[in-house]
Protein backbone atom coordinates (compact mmCIF):
# COMPACT_ATOMS: atom_id res chain seq x y z
CA UNK A 1 0.00 0.00 0.00
CA UNK A 2 1.37 3.41 -0.98
CA UNK A 3 1.77 5.61 2.14
CA UNK A 4 0.70 8.90 0.52
CA UNK A 5 -2.66 9.88 2.13
CA UNK A 6 -3.78 11.36 -1.22
CA UNK A 7 -4.10 7.81 -2.54
CA UNK A 8 -5.83 6.42 0.56
CA UNK A 9 -9.17 8.27 0.53
CA UNK A 10 -11.46 5.57 -0.87
CA UNK A 11 -14.25 4.63 1.59
CA UNK A 12 -14.21 1.07 2.93
CA UNK A 13 -17.57 0.14 1.30
CA UNK A 14 -16.14 1.12 -2.09
CA UNK A 15 -13.01 -0.94 -1.45
CA UNK A 16 -15.13 -3.95 -0.54
CA UNK A 17 -17.28 -3.49 -3.65
CA UNK A 18 -14.12 -3.41 -5.76
CA UNK A 19 -12.79 -6.60 -4.16
CA UNK A 20 -16.16 -8.32 -4.49
CA UNK A 21 -16.46 -7.41 -8.17
CA UNK A 22 -12.88 -8.45 -8.92
CA UNK A 23 -13.33 -11.81 -7.18
CA UNK A 24 -9.73 -12.95 -7.68
CA UNK A 25 -6.68 -12.31 -5.53
CA UNK A 26 -3.42 -13.49 -4.00
CA UNK A 27 -3.61 -15.12 -0.57
CA UNK A 28 -0.44 -14.85 1.51
CA UNK A 29 0.65 -16.30 4.84
CA UNK A 30 3.95 -16.24 6.67
CA UNK A 31 5.98 -19.39 5.96
CA UNK A 32 9.37 -21.00 6.45
CA UNK A 33 11.62 -20.30 4.63
CA UNK A 34 9.31 -18.35 2.25
CA UNK A 35 5.85 -16.80 2.52
CA UNK A 36 3.10 -19.17 1.33
CA UNK A 37 1.16 -17.80 -1.65
CA UNK A 38 -1.94 -18.94 -3.53
CA UNK A 39 -3.83 -17.33 -6.42
CA UNK A 40 -7.53 -17.80 -5.73
CA UNK A 41 -11.03 -16.89 -6.89
CA UNK A 42 -13.14 -15.92 -3.91
CA UNK A 43 -16.61 -14.78 -2.88
CA UNK A 44 -16.90 -11.88 -0.43
CA UNK A 45 -19.89 -11.86 1.90
CA UNK A 46 -22.43 -8.99 1.60
CA UNK A 47 -21.11 -7.38 4.78
CA UNK A 48 -17.48 -7.80 3.71
CA UNK A 49 -16.55 -9.72 6.85
CA UNK A 50 -15.72 -13.05 5.22
CA UNK A 51 -14.08 -14.17 1.98
CA UNK A 52 -14.77 -17.81 1.10
CA UNK A 53 -12.58 -19.83 -1.25
CA UNK A 54 -11.04 -23.25 -1.74
CA UNK A 55 -7.55 -24.65 -2.10
CA UNK A 56 -6.07 -27.78 -3.59
CA UNK A 57 -5.27 -30.33 -0.90
CA UNK A 58 -1.69 -30.32 -2.18
CA UNK A 59 -1.32 -26.58 -1.59
CA UNK A 60 0.96 -25.94 1.42
CA UNK A 61 -1.52 -23.37 2.74
CA UNK A 62 -4.19 -26.08 2.91
CA UNK A 63 -1.95 -27.98 5.32
CA UNK A 64 -1.29 -24.96 7.54
CA UNK A 65 -3.14 -24.45 10.84
CA UNK A 66 -4.45 -21.09 9.61
CA UNK A 67 -3.75 -17.82 11.33
CA UNK A 68 -2.92 -14.30 10.12
CA UNK A 69 -3.26 -13.85 6.37
CA UNK A 70 -3.72 -11.18 3.74
CA UNK A 71 -5.71 -11.37 0.51
CA UNK A 72 -4.32 -8.95 -2.08
CA UNK A 73 -6.81 -7.90 -4.75
CA UNK A 74 -5.16 -6.12 -7.65
CA UNK A 75 -6.94 -3.93 -10.14
CA UNK A 76 -5.76 -2.17 -13.30
CA UNK A 77 -2.30 -0.60 -13.45
CA UNK A 78 -0.24 1.38 -15.93
CA UNK A 79 3.16 3.02 -16.41
CA UNK A 80 3.05 6.84 -16.48
CA UNK A 81 5.52 8.70 -18.70
CA UNK A 82 6.62 12.13 -17.40
CA UNK A 83 6.07 13.56 -20.89
CA UNK A 84 2.31 13.23 -20.48
CA UNK A 85 2.09 15.72 -17.60
CA UNK A 86 2.96 18.67 -19.82
CA UNK A 87 5.13 20.09 -17.03
CA UNK A 88 8.89 20.15 -16.37
CA UNK A 89 10.83 18.17 -13.80
CA UNK A 90 8.48 15.19 -13.55
CA UNK A 91 9.59 11.57 -13.14
CA UNK A 92 8.15 8.22 -14.25
CA UNK A 93 5.75 6.41 -11.95
CA UNK A 94 3.19 3.62 -11.96
CA UNK A 95 -0.50 4.12 -11.23
CA UNK A 96 -2.63 1.30 -9.87
CA UNK A 97 -5.58 0.19 -7.79
CA UNK A 98 -5.24 -2.45 -5.06
CA UNK A 99 -7.09 -3.61 -1.95
CA UNK A 100 -5.67 -5.66 0.93
CA UNK A 101 -8.03 -7.74 3.07
CA UNK A 102 -6.27 -8.74 6.28
CA UNK A 103 -7.59 -11.25 8.79
CA UNK A 104 -7.60 -14.83 10.02
CA UNK A 105 -7.49 -17.86 7.75
CA UNK A 106 -9.85 -20.61 8.96
CA UNK A 107 -10.69 -24.06 7.57
CA UNK A 108 -14.36 -24.74 6.87
CA UNK A 109 -16.08 -28.13 7.34
CA UNK A 110 -15.91 -30.32 4.24
CA UNK A 111 -19.69 -30.55 4.00
CA UNK A 112 -19.78 -26.81 3.17
CA UNK A 113 -17.67 -27.29 0.03
CA UNK A 114 -20.39 -28.05 -2.50
CA UNK A 115 -22.47 -25.06 -1.45
CA UNK A 116 -19.41 -22.81 -1.63
CA UNK A 117 -18.58 -23.97 -5.16
CA UNK A 118 -22.16 -23.41 -6.30
CA UNK A 119 -22.18 -19.89 -4.86
CA UNK A 120 -18.82 -19.08 -6.41
CA UNK A 121 -19.74 -20.28 -9.88
CA UNK A 122 -23.14 -18.56 -9.69
CA UNK A 123 -21.44 -15.28 -8.80
CA UNK A 124 -19.35 -15.37 -11.96
CA UNK A 125 -21.87 -17.06 -14.27
CA UNK A 126 -24.44 -14.31 -13.72
CA UNK A 127 -21.96 -11.84 -15.19
CA UNK A 128 -22.05 -13.73 -18.50
CA UNK A 129 -25.72 -12.96 -19.19
CA UNK A 130 -27.52 -13.54 -21.49
CA UNK A 131 -25.71 -16.88 -21.45
CA UNK A 132 -27.69 -19.44 -19.49
CA UNK A 133 -25.74 -20.01 -16.25
CA UNK A 134 -23.75 -23.19 -15.79
CA UNK A 135 -24.70 -25.13 -12.64
CA UNK A 136 -23.15 -28.19 -11.06
CA UNK A 137 -26.32 -30.23 -11.61
CA UNK A 138 -25.34 -30.38 -15.29
CA UNK A 139 -22.53 -32.76 -14.37
CA UNK A 140 -22.75 -36.55 -14.51
CA UNK A 141 -23.76 -37.93 -11.09
CA UNK A 142 -20.73 -38.69 -8.99
CA UNK A 143 -18.22 -36.69 -11.04
CA UNK A 144 -18.51 -33.52 -8.97
CA UNK A 145 -18.05 -35.49 -5.76
CA UNK A 146 -14.90 -37.15 -7.08
CA UNK A 147 -13.42 -33.83 -8.17
CA UNK A 148 -14.18 -32.22 -4.81
CA UNK A 149 -11.94 -34.75 -3.06
CA UNK A 150 -8.95 -32.79 -4.30
CA UNK A 151 -9.90 -29.44 -2.73
CA UNK A 152 -10.73 -28.04 0.70
CA UNK A 153 -12.91 -25.06 1.72
CA UNK A 154 -11.57 -22.09 3.68
CA UNK A 155 -12.56 -18.61 4.70
CA UNK A 156 -10.74 -15.42 5.58
CA UNK A 157 -12.36 -13.61 8.51
CA UNK A 158 -11.68 -10.02 7.48
CA UNK A 159 -10.47 -7.75 10.28
CA UNK A 160 -8.88 -4.88 8.33
CA UNK A 161 -9.36 -3.35 4.89
CA UNK A 162 -6.75 -1.14 3.22
CA UNK A 163 -6.79 0.23 -0.31
CA UNK A 164 -4.79 2.39 -2.68
CA UNK A 165 -6.21 4.26 -5.65
CA UNK A 166 -3.00 5.79 -7.07
CA UNK A 167 -4.40 7.91 -9.90
CA UNK A 168 -2.26 11.05 -9.89
CA UNK A 169 -4.16 12.83 -7.12
CA UNK A 170 -0.86 14.50 -6.12
CA UNK A 171 -0.68 16.23 -9.52
CA UNK A 172 -2.64 19.21 -10.82
CA UNK A 173 -5.94 18.58 -12.55
CA UNK A 174 -4.40 19.31 -15.97
CA UNK A 175 -1.37 17.10 -15.30
CA UNK A 176 -3.62 14.25 -14.18
CA UNK A 177 -5.82 14.63 -17.25
CA UNK A 178 -2.77 14.72 -19.53
CA UNK A 179 -1.35 11.54 -18.00
CA UNK A 180 -4.73 9.85 -18.32
CA UNK A 181 -4.90 10.78 -22.01
CA UNK A 182 -1.37 9.48 -22.56
CA UNK A 183 -2.11 6.17 -20.87
CA UNK A 184 -5.36 5.81 -22.78
CA UNK A 185 -3.61 6.31 -26.12
CA UNK A 186 -0.65 4.04 -25.38
CA UNK A 187 -0.70 0.52 -26.92
CA UNK A 188 -0.36 -1.24 -23.58
CA UNK A 189 -3.53 -3.26 -23.13
CA UNK A 190 -6.90 -3.30 -21.42
CA UNK A 191 -5.59 -2.74 -17.90
CA UNK A 192 -4.04 0.56 -18.96
CA UNK A 193 -7.32 1.60 -20.59
CA UNK A 194 -9.10 0.87 -17.32
CA UNK A 195 -6.68 2.94 -15.24
CA UNK A 196 -6.90 5.78 -17.78
CA UNK A 197 -10.70 5.78 -17.45
CA UNK A 198 -10.42 5.94 -13.65
CA UNK A 199 -7.96 8.85 -13.89
CA UNK A 200 -10.10 10.73 -16.42
CA UNK A 201 -13.15 10.38 -14.21
CA UNK A 202 -11.25 11.63 -11.18
CA UNK A 203 -9.73 14.56 -13.09
CA UNK A 204 -13.19 15.54 -14.35
CA UNK A 205 -14.51 15.67 -10.77
CA UNK A 206 -11.66 17.87 -9.52
CA UNK A 207 -12.11 21.64 -9.49
CA UNK A 208 -9.64 23.65 -11.58
CA UNK A 209 -7.50 26.18 -9.70
CA UNK A 210 -9.23 29.47 -8.96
Amino acid sequence: MHPNPAFRQTPVPDMLDFARTRGFGVLMLAGDPWPAVAHIPFALSPDGREAEFHLARSNPIARSPGGAAVLVVNGPDAYVSPDWYGAPDQVPTWNYIAVHLRGRLEPVPDDALHGHLDRLSADFEIRLAPKRPWTSDKMTPGVMERMMRGILPFRLVVEDVQGTWKLGQNKTRDQQAGAAAGIGAAPVGQAASDIAAQMQALAARRQPPA
